[in-house]
């Protein structure tokens, strides 16, 4: 062995330590994922549920559907992520090429006086080993940083398509508000011409009158606040559709919403793409802190440079050109603790994506147990509504013939009136928040858009 192919291998076998000492220290996070992942308690299943492959199915309506797909074509939020996606991909493109090596090319011309012309051309490659994979691995970490924003980008979507349908439904509500109050309204213009012909015949007082006249003014009032706020739920609509012209056509009565099949709790988080983007920048950040630490250690490069001069300029590089080879190894010294701060900070970093990752899935988790909750807790409320408001009715039509009868006063009817109405509106509400409920458990459950 000659002296030379031995300083040769110590070089490489130095190179090959001071990589073994210079390394993250990061703990295995996909390990750590999984052990959080098993924290999740087993949930029991709704009655009723059913599997649901995308928020679609939950809802059986061609005009929502037509809905959905609108905002997802032209929803502006929407957009602007998808553009960010964009971004992305073309940042892992450019990681790539940093992988590849570099050609440059130059030319010149001199002219002097009683001398001939001289030409000269050049070209160079150059290009950096990737001795430790630094450049390998900040690659795959720009991969991660495409896919993670893929999994935002479909987490959009689904949020997106999940606001449609919820946005729809409260219009059908509002609708129905609207329905319930005017209906008030008209038995309360009954009880108030009612009155004013007791008033005239002498058997009812002006205070009566004045009290179904107040009535029935409140009521307008509540009508016009309700009109209001179809208007307002309606502009909010057009806005997620991406068209404030959008033509928005609904029916007068709910459409079923089928209650989502839960599945077991380890399967949800693989569905989910917020958490699916979570964990994919846990390996981003993770890679780049090898990056960081890989970045202390020498790195070597190497530069092929041709160089021709001639007296014409299609003649340079093409008639006697000489070749340079040459190789380079750089390593840092003394950069004030800036390389090392850095991969310290890189550290910190993934540490903090894991936490990021942890809180999205306990976030996920409280969602759907908070949903799953809700569905129990609405149905028994709207039994309650439901029986109270039967009753509510039977006492209406006794205290109104009690009434024309002269054996109960305005008070006690507008009472029972006013509790009639309140208890349909609140039976309206209730059943849109339990509808749309479900498509907040769909989205939480990680059902998505088509």
């Amino acid at each position: 062995m000659t002296l030379k192919s031995a300083c040769i291998q110590l070089v490489l076998l130095s190179l090959f330590t001071l990589s073994a000492c210079v390394s993250s220290s990061n703990p295995d996070y996909g390990v750590k994922v999984v052990q959080e992942q098993a924290k999740i308690a087993q949930w029991s299943n709704l009655d009723g549920a059913q599997p649901i492959t995308i928020l679609g199915d939950l809802i059986q309506s061609d005009e929502l559907d037509s809905l959905v797909e609108k905002g997802l074509a032209a929803n502006p939020g929407l957009a602007q992520t998808l553009l960010t996606l964009k971004i992305r991909q073309a940042e892992y493109r450019k990681a790539q090429g940093a992988r590849l090596p570099e050609v440059s090319a130059g030319h010149s011309a001199l002219r002097e006086e009683d001398q001939d012309d001289v030409y000269t051309g050049t070209a160079t490659v150059s290009w950096e080993l990737d001795l430790w994979r630094k450049l390998a691995d900040s690659a795959k970490a720009a991969s991660k940083d495409v896919q993670e924003q893929q999994m935002l980008y479909q987490s959009a979507r689904d949020t997106l398509a999940a606001e449609i349908m919820t946005g729809w439904l409260e219009l059908t509500s509002a609708k129905k508000n609207i329905a319930i109050e005017q209906k008030r309204i008209d038995v309360l213009e009954k009880t108030e011409n009612y009155t004013r012909q007791r008033y005239r015949s002498g058997l009812g007082t002006l205070e009566d009158l004045d009290t179904a006249r107040t009535a029935t003014a409140s009521a307008r009032a509540t009508l016009e606040k309700y009109k209001e706020t179809l208007a307002q739920q309606q502009r909010a609509l057009t806005r997620l559709l991406g068209d404030p012209n959008a033509d928005i056509t609904m029916s007068g009565d709910y459409t079923n919403v089928i209650v989502p099949l839960a599945d077991f709790p380890e399967q949800t988080p693989q569905r989910r793409p917020d958490l699916k983007a979570a964990f994919l920048a846990i390996e981003s950040a993770d890679l780049n802190a090898d990056v960081a630490y890989k970045d202390l250690l020498p790195s070597i490069s190497l530069e092929a440079s041709l160089e021709d001069i001639a007296s014409t300029p299609g003649s340079a590089l093409f008639t006697s050109p000489v070749w340079s080879l040459l190789g380079q190894l750089t390593a840092p010294l003394f950069q004030g603790g800036q390389l090392k701060a850095k991969a310290e900070i890189a550290d910190l970093e993934t540490a903090q994506a894991f936490e990021a990752y942890r809180e999205t899935l306990y976030t996920a988790v409280q969602e759907i147990e908070d949903a799953m909750g809700l569905e129990r807790s609405l149905k028994k409320q709207q039994v309650h509504i439901e029986t109270a408001l039967s009753k509510a009715e039977d006492s209406l039509v006794q205290y109104q013939k009690s009434y024309r009868q002269g054996f109960s006063d305005m008070l006690d009817l507008l009472t029972v009136q006013t509790q009639t109405f309140d208890l349909a509106i609140q039976l309206n509400n209730l059943t849109y928040d339990r509808l749309a409920n479900r498509v907040t458990l769909g989205l939480a459950l990680g059902i998505g858009a088509k």
